[in-house]
């Protein structure tokens, strides 16, 4: 693979990066109740604050990442990618400092605000550098190494989490996120997708900035290419197999959003889970790669069986956690991740959709399905009804 110098950078960049979010995920549950719930380990007022804080970073993020991506083609990707770096700092460094009441409240402020550019910036970002420095034809490979770090980023930071005191894992989200800042801005070049016309790429979706142009880069408008909703509704009606494809994506989003954000605090409030169980949990979940089965079972019995087999294994996973009579059935249903991982890759790649639409168009409309379905209906109305179901059935 070409340029492997630069690209290794940034393998170490995006898995430090998914390090310092993954790390934090199995304490997070412990740090809200305690903080707002009165040393209770029950209260609706957590769920609450979490369904809101979904909220208005999933609806920041809609606007933000095409935004981010448009001023990355002008100002250069290591530039932009240091603005989700930075800012994934401060939240970790309030937590680390102290736990308190007041010191959560100031994370939960400043993780509204950054989360609008953090979850999903980087990502966004590191698929455009390799996008600049690979050749089209090898770019799925690169894709694939990408997620590939990044499921290890995940498997590692829940396994150290394990081993952390909560003090400590803060301090460690921290560290690696100052270190990611550092190593883009000493090691990690620049992108330059203009070198010879033997090596030119794409054209990006703004010209790059130069002598001539500077006096009028402002000018440019940064919100073009941000599809409209009248977009997605003509993307939607152009293909009766995409739209389908489209409701699955967004009904399998929305439950799947509805039982990442709330499970933990049903395990709490249920079977008095705390962090070390939340990571066991975690590490069956996410331990699970489809790195190595979704290219074998693929050829075999087609991408539209495995998607089957993973929506099943989903609701499998969601039912057996919903009727958990026992503190061993959240691991029993968590080791059917390696079903249930199935769905997302297979909704992007489905064949049947891609002879009337190309993959790139295809993906970012489900991309923006998607995420309206994790921000705006699982967190402003299934916060109640988790609260609620949870804190009834407990007791």
């Amino acid at each position: 693979m070409e340029n492997w110098g630069r690209l290794s950078h940034l393998f170490v960049v995006v898995f430090l990066s998914n390090f310092a979010t993954y790390v934090v995920n199995p304490a997070i549950t412990d740090v809200i109740v305690d903080a707002v719930c009165g040393g209770k380990e029950e209260c609706s007022l957590a769920i609450y604050l979490t369904g809101f804080q979904q909220a208005i970073s999933g609806l920041g993020a809609v606007v933000m990442m095409p935004l981010i991506g448009n001023l990355s083609d002008v100002y250069g990707r290591k530039t932009l990618l240091l603005i989700p770096l930075m800012l994934s700092i401060f939240p970790s460094v309030i937590l680390a400092w102290k736990r308190s009441t007041n010191f959560f409240y100031a994370y939960y402020g400043f993780k509204i605000l950054t989360a609008m550019v953090t979850e999903g910036g980087v990502i966004c970002l590191a698929l455009a550098y390799l996008a600049d420095n690979v050749r089209e034809e090898k770019r799925v490979s690169a894709f694939g190494i990408l997620f590939g770090v990044v499921s290890a980023a995940n498997v590692c930071g829940t396994l150290v989490a394990r081993l952390l005191s909560t003090t400590h894992i803060f301090q460690a989200a921290a560290a690696a996120s100052i270190v990611a800042v550092a190593y883009v801005s000493l090691l990690l070049k620049e992108t330059t997708r203009h070198r010879e016309p033997a090596d030119l790429l794409e054209q990006p979706m703004l010209k790059p900035e130069t002598a001539q142009n500077r006096e009028s880069s402002k000018e440019i408008n940064f919100t073009r290419g941000i599809p409209s909703p009248m977009d997605i509704i003509c993307l939607l009606k152009s293909s009766v197999a995409f739209s389908l494809l489209a409701c699955v994506a967004f009904f399998n989003s929305l439950a799947d959003a509805g039982i990442q954000s709330f499970l933990l605090y049903f395990l709490k409030a249920r079977f008095h889970f705390k962090k070390d169980q939340f990571a066991d949990i975690l590490l069956l979940t996410y331990g699970g790669s489809t790195l190595f089965f979704l290219p074998i079972l693929g050829p075999l019995i087609g991408e539209e069986i495995l998607l089957i087999l993973g929506l099943f294994a989903g609701f499998l996973n969601m039912f057996l956690n919903s009727i958990a009579w026992s503190a061993w059935v959240p691991y029993a249903s968590a080791s059917l991740s390696i079903l249930f991982s199935l769905a997302t890759p297979n909704l992007y790649f489905c064949p049947r959709v891609h002879r009337f639409i190309s993959l790139a168009l295809a993906s970012s409309a489900l991309d923006l399905l998607m995420c309206n379905a994790n921000s705006i209906l699982v967190s402003f109305a299934a916060d109640r009804l988790y609260s609620e179901y949870i804190y009834k059935d407990t007791h």
